[in-house]
């Protein structure tokens, strides 16, 4: 067993995420595509691979039961596809859009897509403003990629009417809850404790205000 895949497993143990042998080895596939394709084209600034493990699949993988009661999910900005590839290969039954502006990004999630036969997945290179979905999403996922006023108000439209957005964030945001003003409030917090990684890290679930 490689020391990235003892990594992962231990990781996935102390997340308590069970992770079967073939989501393992998609998960691994999908570092090394990333490995070999940031030496050319830059697409992570973290380099080192139990790096990699901790702050790209772990901290992914953390989000995983937060996604369970979606089942059309769009990750906006999702870079090389974080979290959206690491959330669409333990979830197949789910279809995920990964949407982002750097045509680099999207390329590699094609090729990453194709690789690893990720047929529930839907790669979109464009602006989030200028991007009209066929249907609306359930769940809208970003991780740092924008403050929550703006990730409501640039996403709204993107949002079924039931769904809610689910920020990845480091710190408590206070200030960024404390901007929040009109339509859209925090309904859940969860601190998240992943494996290797050092620093705070917290998901918040955001719904529509109640009129």
């Amino acid at each position: 067993m490689s020391t990235s895949e003892q990594q992962l497993r231990a990781g996935a143990d102390a997340l308590g995420i069970a992770v079967t042998d073939a989501e393992f080895t998609a998960l691994l596939g999908y570092l090394s595509l990333l490995q070999k394709w940031n030496k050319a084209y830059n697409l992570t600034a973290i380099r080192d691979e139990p790096g990699m493990v901790a702050l790209h699949l772990l901290d992914s993988l953390a989000v995983h039961p937060a996604v369970q009661d979606a089942d059309n999910i769009i990750d906006v900005g999702t870079g090389p596809g974080l979290p959206g590839i690491v959330l669409a290969i333990m979830n197949p039954q789910k279809r995920f859009t990964l949407l982002d502006s750097n045509g680099k990004k999207t390329r590699f999630m094609f090729q990453a897509k194709t690789s690893l036969s990720l047929e529930n997945v839907t790669i979109v290179n464009d602006r989030v403003e200028a991007y009209h979905p066929p249907q609306p999403f359930d769940m809208i996922i970003s991780r740092a990629f924008a403050s929550l006023a703006d990730m409501t108000s640039w996403c709204q439209h993107l949002r079924a009417e039931k769904g809610c957005f689910l920020a990845m964030k480091g710190q408590y945001p206070q200030q960024e809850i404390d901007d929040l003003k009109g339509q859209f409030e925090v309904s859940q917090v969860t601190e998240l404790r992943v494996p290797g990684v050092d620093g705070e890290r917290h998901l918040l679930r955001l719904m529509p205000l109640v009129s």
